[in-house]
């Protein structure tokens, strides 16, 4: 089973390589605001996409032009490396 990252670690993260995401719940979570809803669905595709060959899955949430993911390790109960690089994967896919 992965490692919860500590506090420390995950704050670290969030500052110098995912400024757009927040820490809520044990998870990392960010939306993003697509111009068309189209535009979302293409998003979540390419997540889904990323996520499938990682075999790690993030929770979406959409709402019209508004994507939100939550991403963390359900097996280790919080957040993990591996959310980590998820989180980067979901910010390039975003643009």
């Amino acid at each position: 089973m992965p490692e919860l990252l500590t506090d420390d670690q995950i704050d670290l993260a969030l500052r110098d390589h995912l400024p757009q995401w927040k820490v809520e719940d044990k998870a990392l979570v960010r939306s993003v605001k697509k111009a068309t809803f189209m535009d979302g669905i293409r998003l979540v595709a390419t997540v889904a996409q990323l996520a499938e060959s990682m075999d790690h899955h993030p929770d979406i949430d959409i709402r019209w032009t508004t994507i939100t993911f939550r991403v963390w390790t359900h097996v280790a109960g919080g957040i993990t490396d591996n959310d980590l690089v998820l989180a980067r994967h979901i910010d390039t896919a975003a643009g």
